[in-house]
């Protein structure tokens, strides 16, 4: 692949072809095209065997056009400014394309979880928010978990945003704790809004659920919650991919009769590993990392990082393969986008497929800022009737204009940022 693969490089190509698409002028390409503001900063903190080790965070807001910024927190020892730009950039284009208010931004920290205990992952989450305790909050930017960050990092970052401000402020993060602002649903919403999109496809291609199947890259809390819907739906879910803590390397767990959550969550850890030896005594196989992709299913569900699938591992897949529905952000690169596009497998975009963790963290927020709490149902309701009409919103563009289901998704999204840039005169 030649030089190392840089996401915000993919991130701007993608907004660039739309903008073309779209006739977008110079003044809007160079805005919408960069990010507007920045925070690069160092956290300093004691670890448990009394050093100080500095750990390099960031905070990147790329538009707040039609509301303040949104974005999770992730905590990665490969995290890099320019993947965090890039699912910044994508963030903006995400909410818009579920048409709510807010902009698009996102955070990280160079760290490793694992190989830290909670009191310094403590730390870490308290020592960001001094550094950027003025430049976020309920009505600026508004963070969330993300890779490795959970609703225990969540809180210990709002306790520290309120000990700052003096008062109470719930809404300044979502993904929290039920009952300490957080909401019910949060914490199916990514894997179900990705059925909720993948059930519409399947409509939409005349695709009979209980006829179909599927398999995941990743075993996180999205493929998770996105496996239990869709085995409900009726779908057989036969393999999904996990990255094993222990050996360093990825593995893929498989079943023919169909994987089973019930059996699977008790033998899952925090992380998304599953340990080997009682999935081989449940009757699973366990193949390597790209078995996932060479399964003769229906239905491809990228659900783990970035970059995962490019030319060659289109290649890997089943001629059966009708739909791809990518749950991680930016699984696919500029490559692999154009085969899968070739091939003429039907697309659900990252921004819209996996939308459905962000339009429930704008329903927490919306539940913070007002101090009323809905039920469950409730959530999960409306959380169904954003995707399904964000689906349609795009499906019936890219039916009337023959376009490619990622770039009817873009030209949506940059034409609602762009409108609401030019309506309060930055253009």
């Amino acid at each position: 692949m030649g030089e190392a693969y840089n996401p915000y490089k993919t991130a701007q190509a993608q907004f660039m072809k739309v903008a073309d698409l779209l006739g977008l002028d110079q003044s809007s390409k160079d805005l919408l095209g960069n990010t507007q503001r920045e925070y690069h900063f160092s956290i300093p903190v004691r670890m448990d065997d009394g050093t100080v080790k500095v750990f390099r965070g960031f905070r990147v807001q790329h538009s707040d056009a039609r509301g303040p910024c949104k974005g999770g927190i992730r905590f990665h020892p490969h995290e890099t400014i320019d993947t965090v730009r890039a699912l910044a950039m994508w963030m903006t284009w995400k909410t818009a394309v579920v048409d709510i208010p807010l902009g698009g931004g996102k955070g990280g920290v160079i760290c490793d979880p694992h190989n830290l205990s909670m009191r310094e992952q403590e730390g870490i989450c308290r020592g960001w928010i001094r550094q950027i305790a003025n430049d976020i909050g309920p009505l600026r930017d508004v963070p969330a978990p993300d890779v490795m960050t959970n609703n225990q990092h969540m809180l210990w970052m709002m306790d520290e945003y309120e000990s700052i401000h003096g008062g109470r402020y719930p809404g300044v993060i979502t993904g929290k704790p039920v009952g300490v602002g957080g909401s019910l649903g949060r914490t199916e919403a990514t894997g179900y809004g990705l059925i909720y999109t993948v059930r519409e496809a399947m409509k939409e291609l005349g695709m009979d659920p209980k006829n179909t199947t599927a398999s995941f890259q990743g075993f996180g809390n999205v493929s998770q919650y996105a496996i239990s819907l869709l085995t409900e739906l009726g779908s057989r879910i036969v393999a999904a991919s996990y990255w094993d803590q222990a050996d360093r390397k990825a593995y893929t767990f498989r079943k023919e009769s169909g994987l089973n959550m019930e059996e699977l969550w008790p033998i899952t850890d925090k992380f998304g590993s599953i340990n080997k030896d009682k999935a081989r005594d449940l009757g699973y196989e366990i193949l390597d990392e790209n078995a996932w992709l060479e399964q003769d299913v229906d239905i491809l569900l990228p659900c783990a990082l970035e970059n995962q699938i490019n030319a060659d591992k289109v290649k890997m897949m089943s001629k059966k393969v009708k739909i791809i529905g990518e749950g991680a952000n930016g699984p696919t690169n500029l490559d692999g986008d154009k085969a899968i596009q070739d091939r003429g497998i039907y697309m659900i975009p990252d921004f819209l497929a996996n939308a459905g963790g962000v339009t429930c963290s704008y329903f927490e927020q919306v539940q913070c800022n007002m101090n009323y709490y809905w039920e469950k149902d409730e959530v999960l309701q409306k959380l169904d009737t954003k995707m399904t009409s964000a689906f349609h919103a795009v499906h019936e563009l890219a039916k009337k204009r023959k376009l490619y289901m990622r770039d009817a998704a873009y030209v949506i999204s940059i034409e609602r940022v762009a409108h609401a840039s030019k309506l309060r005169g930055w253009l």
